[in-house]
């Protein structure tokens, strides 16, 4: 049950705080589905009581009465979104029956809504996530339930903090759902390549370590998209944990909360023992939007609360595209679904973007959508996020001599060579899908035949890739399956820069 789950395993002085092989994701509840409506009230009540035992003492009969017709609400009100996603979310391929969620959206919210009927404490200290801002700077964002000052301390020893840093405090509401309250502060300036220990809030009770990037080459991505939360994620979150990157890239859709509010909560959990070690560098997708007509009709409110990216330091105007400099990589987020035709905001942004690179400070340029502008399967062909979008950007791309771009969306995994304008072309970038994280919609399992001579490889399995920048020239691109619940390297490329390419000079 979720109020006996252990805290996700933080680095002591005994371990070894710049490994993520410790990582541990929560156990399992039996629950089919986040909408599932086979849930039992009394082992949920034991549970709470169980876990906390000053609820007996505080027990209102008013209050638990109105936190179960809260229940029941919320119960029927998952149960038409669930239906209103499955009716217009069917696309034409077979899914595999998906894998069980990892914590169940309305188990939380039942957790959360007796223990504030019960006026007992609940999770004090959730969801802390990293994530860079300039060149020796990194954002910590946390939630609390309660009022809890915005600060991070922080120092290169377990328990001692030499340096304080006081961010702000946000919260949003969503329908009838209010988020806890969402802090975020930036610490550094940083060393690179080097472990900080802190703990957000001044709570003595849990001490969390990152590890900054390094400032030159060599540095190693972890790249995964369209995450989701059920079992196959978490064979995906322990295979990556294994590979000791650096930076975490996530071309978007994060939780498939799709508007049930508390879905992102458990998400947030589920990431943490990573995302609070590593900084994640993410942009948005489709499962993002969660707008709703008259109920919600403001897009992406969750994703640009909880996830604050570094878009104003790069210039642009929206938490929804940015970019970042890292080691020699510069990293390049664009949104799939905001405006992107040549009058658009992004699209100017993006032109002085890319047209202020230096190459001798960052020989590499990776860039990351959700859809995809390059893909073979039958899944999301056609869609004017994927063509629309090619045709507007793909030119100021070929142009800036990008490397690679990474998409999400269709789950599967599919590597191009270097293509531009429907063609190989040796000075164009090559094109990955990396959708297959391991959501609860199931894989992508339908390929167009014969395979387009563009396609290298392509293949409908979960896993991750991992993406080792080694020099100025050369990068090792591999992909890793995890079919069976091991991480099986089924696809692996090197790739010399465009930069380094004398025929692709400009």
């Amino acid at each position: 049950m979720l109020g006996n789950m252990p805290p996700p395993t933080c680095p002591t002085s005994q371990s070894h705080p710049d490994s993520l092989s410790n990582f541990k994701t929560p156990p399992n509840p039996t629950i089919v589905s986040p909408f599932s409506h086979a849930y039992r009230l009394q082992p949920l009540l034991i549970s709470v009581e169980e876990t906390y035992p000053e609820s007996k003492k505080t027990h209102h009969p008013m209050r638990l009465s109105l936190a179960l017709l809260a229940l029941m609400a919320t119960a029927f009100a998952g149960a038409c979104f669930d239906s209103a996603t499955a009716a217009e979310g069917t696309l034409p391929y077979n899914r595999p029956e998906p894998r069980p969620a990892v914590v169940g959206g309305l188990f939380i919210f039942m957790v959360f809504l007796l223990a504030r009927s019960l006026s007992v404490c609940y999770f004090g200290l959730l969801i802390v996530h990293t994530s860079l801002v300039g060149q020796d700077k990194m954002r910590i964002s946390w939630i609390t339930q309660d009022s809890a000052p915005p600060t991070v301390e922080y120092g290169k020893s377990p328990g001692v903090y030499q340096n304080t840093a006081t961010g702000n405090t946000t919260s949003y509401k969503y329908a009838l759902y209010t988020s806890g309250e969402i802090h975020d502060a930036v610490v550094g300036p940083l060393e690179p390549n080097t472990v900080y220990y802190y703990r957000c809030s001044s709570d003595s009770t849990r001490e969390f370590s990152f590890k900054t990037p390094p400032a030159q080459l060599p540095i190693k991505f972890a790249i995964v998209g369209d995450l989701g939360q059920t079992g196959w994620t978490k064979s995906t979150l322990q295979h990556i944990a294994q590979s000791n990157y650096d930076v975490l890239l996530l071309p978007g859709d994060l939780s498939y909360a799709d508007l049930y509010q508390p879905l992102w909560d458990s998400f947030g959990r589920l990431v943490e023992p990573l995302a609070s070690q590593r900084p994640w560098m993410v942009t948005q997708g489709n499962h993002e939007i969660e707008k709703m007509a008259i109920i919600h009709p403001h897009p992406f409110t969750s994703y640009n609360a909880r996830w604050p990216m570094p878009f104003e330091e790069s210039g642009s105007d929206s938490n929804l595209y940015y970019s970042f400099d890292v080691a020699g990589v510069h990293i390049v987020m664009l949104g799939s679904y905001t405006d992107f035709d040549s009058s658009s905001a992004q699209y100017k942004w993006m032109q002085a973007d890319l047209g202020k690179v230096d190459r001798t400070r960052t020989p590499w340029i990776v860039v990351l959508i959700h859809a995809p502008w390059y893909n073979s399967n039958t899944a999301h062909q056609g869609e004017k996020e994927s063509v629309g979008m090619k045709a507007a950007m793909e030119g100021l791309l070929y142009q800036a001599r990008v490397d690679m771009v990474f998409a999400g969306h269709v789950h599967a995994y599919e590597r191009f060579t270097r293509v531009y304008n429907g063609k190989a072309d040796d000075c164009g970038p090559v094109h990955i899908t990396i959708g297959d994280g391991g959501n609860r919609e199931g894989l992508a399992k339908r390929y167009m035949n014969p395979t387009p001579p563009i396609s290298v490889f392509r293949e409908a399995s979960f896993g991750h890739g991992q993406l080792d920048v080694v020099n100025a020239t050369h990068a090792l691109w591999t992909w890793h399956r995890n079919d069976n619940d091991e991480a099986v390297e089924a696809d692996s490329t090197w790739l010399a820069s465009l930069s380094s390419n004398p025929a692709c000079k400009l």
